[in-house]
């Protein structure tokens, strides 16, 4: 096979709540930290350094990803690139779980209950109910929608199902024009497309990390069948990375 397209994937930088160790998903918005605007920087450097060029970036409403778009375009001098930003590349909704402790749910529930919340494949997490002060119906970036389009909590499966639409209906039209592709999103709404393009399975995408402010490139042919991917750093960082990710869940000894 012969490549054709190249994409860039990149996760958001490190968010407030993520440093906090807290479920954050779709219902809040939080912000980067200092460290997560560096990983966005670093992003951005790393694209420049090997002389990567974009025609359109997507990303979600969410101000993480957002912001991490905008770091990377500073570094690239490229502020006029057009943006499509859809709700459906949104982090996964982690329901009642919104804003509590990873570790200390892990605590309460054991750490089997909550890896299976957060890492199995089709089980939702309890759901948040519509009148919590935590529902994102509440948010403006959601006043347009039909309400009852916000879930009230996904498994991975569901955000999976919710985020492809726009790949198949926005990104893949972009990609079969000719345009250079950047896609800024979230762990979970990440996978969704990772597991289409590199055909996992549904056991093997659970376990799949997707590290924060590490641009991924996926090389494509005219079918849209993935030739090759790789990261725009080095094994060992990627590793590392990956690493952080994975043991949040845990109890803190």
């Amino acid at each position: 096979m012969a490549t054709k397209y190249k994409i860039v994937l990149v996760r958001h930088g490190e968010s407030v709540f993520t440093k906090q160790n807290l479920f954050c998903g779709f219902a809040h918005d939080a912000d980067l930290t200092d460290v997560g605007i560096q990983e966005a920087i670093r992003a951005g450097q790393l694209l420049k350094e090997n002389n990567y060029e974009f025609d359109i970036a997507f990303t979600s409403v969410l101000k993480r990803a957002i912001k991490t778009l905008y770091y990377i375009q500073e570094q690239l001098d490229c502020h006029w690139l057009p943006v499509i930003k859809s709700w459906r590349l949104n982090e996964r909704h982690y329901g009642a779980l919104q804003g509590l402790h990873k570790a200390e749910t892990a605590a309460k529930y054991g750490e089997d209950q909550v890896k299976l919340w957060r890492r199995s494949y089709d089980v939702r997490p309890p759901p948040l109910e519509r009148n919590d002060e935590r529902w994102p119906g509440k948010a403006r970036q959601y006043a347009a929608m039909d309400q009852g389009m916000i879930p009230t909590s996904e498994s991975l499966k569901d955000t999976i199902y919710r985020t492809l639409p726009c790949w198949y209906d926005q990104i893949v039209p972009a990609i079969k024009s000719g345009q250079k592709v950047l896609i800024i999103a979230h762990g979970n709404s990440l996978r969704g497309i990772i597991k289409f393009l590199d055909k996992l399975s549904d056991e093997d995408i659970v376990s799949h990390e997707v590290p924060t402010g590490i641009p991924m490139v996926y090389e494509l042919d005219e079918d849209l069948q993935k030739v090759t991917s790789y990261y725009l750093a080095s094994d060992e960082e990627v590793a590392a990375a990956k690493a952080l990710i994975a043991d949040q869940g845990k109890i803190k000894k």
